[in-house]
């Protein structure tokens, strides 16, 4: 019983984050957009600001609007709450709080055959995310302007199947001016998300590990996150249990914080001796290494 109580617990807070970040439950039926006071207020997960249901705003998306203003001036506030949550919790907003990782996880349940994709193929398209921060979220709204000195939020245009998922679909299908206003560039987006689900089938969170650019931001902090995890060199027997449960690619044994990592806490169910653990402390990484060189 306490082993299946345990298996509900993260679905169970998933889907709560996700009613709690779109609690404008009105929005989906009549097609509109919640502007209130706390749509100031940044999320710690992808979830689209022009979702009907969004009573908070996208860090991502927050981001490149500051960048692709006027004068393309940096949002201190929008930053400091990113490196805020990096240092707080990290990747762990990945694997227990974003609504988009955890339709993808849903989805990945389905009985089909899944892919493994070679490292040398999967090693590579890791950084894609990477590239996706630094050259769509950051670099192009700062350098490709117009003349008026603006430029666009070229992530969430052309790539973000979140935003297009939550926001472009229900909008359009509650509200008709929303529709007669689609073209090419929707049609764009629709099929990248659709083909991003369909992959969800037999990969699992492919946007979490190859484009996400917030899981890119966060994992660039995940050896300084309060949240993170140790392994007890005295304990583990090397038999690599949770190297074969981890579905994000980790090694957990020998890289407890890395960046790809989201805290789902599959490899510390599955240790057969308990050698990791999750604690929140600054000095977990100096521990991992001292009990990495007394294991060597």
């Amino acid at each position: 019983m306490h082993k299946k109580i345990k298996q509900i617990i993260r679905p169970l807070i998933q889907g709560l984050s996700a009613l709690a970040f779109n609690l404008n439950l009105s929005g989906f039926a009549s097609g509109s957009i919640y502007t209130g006071p706390f749509k100031g207020v940044c999320v710690p997960v992808l979830n689209c600001y022009s979702c009907p249901g969004a009573v908070g705003a996208c860090p991502i998306g927050a981001l490149q609007s500051s960048f692709a203003a006027i004068g393309g001036k940096l949002a201190y506030y929008v930053l400091g709450m990113l490196l805020l949550f990096s240092i707080t919790l990290g990747r762990f907003f990945c694997g227990w709080l974003c609504p988009f990782g955890a339709a993808q996880g849903l989805l990945h349940k389905a009985p089909v055959k899944k892919l493994k994709i070679p490292k040398r193929v999967d090693a590579p398209l890791r950084y894609l995310k990477y590239a996706a921060l630094f050259v769509l979220v950051i670099g192009l709204p700062l350098l490709a302007r117009n003349g008026v000195n603006m430029s666009s939020p070229y992530f969430c245009k052309w790539i973000c199947p979140a935003g297009t998922l939550e926001g472009g679909v229900p909008l359009a299908l509650a509200n008709s001016s929303v529709r007669g206003a689609l073209g090419g560039q929707f049609a764009w987006k629709l099929s990248l998300a659709v083909a991003i689900l369909v992959l969800c089938f037999f990969i699992y969170r492919p946007f979490c590990k190859y484009l996400c650019p917030l899981g890119a931001f966060y994992g660039m902090f995940a050896k300084l996150s309060l949240y993170r995890y140790t392994v007890d060199a005295s304990a583990c027997t090397h038999c690599a249990a949770c190297t074969q449960v981890c579905k994000m690619g980790v090694d957990p044994a020998h890289e407890p914080n890395s960046g790809e990592c989201i805290r789902c806490g599959d490899c510390k169910r599955i240790c057969p001796t308990g050698a990791l653990k999750a604690r929140a402390c600054f000095e977990c990484e100096k521990q991992n290494l001292t009990q990495k060189g007394a294991n060597e």
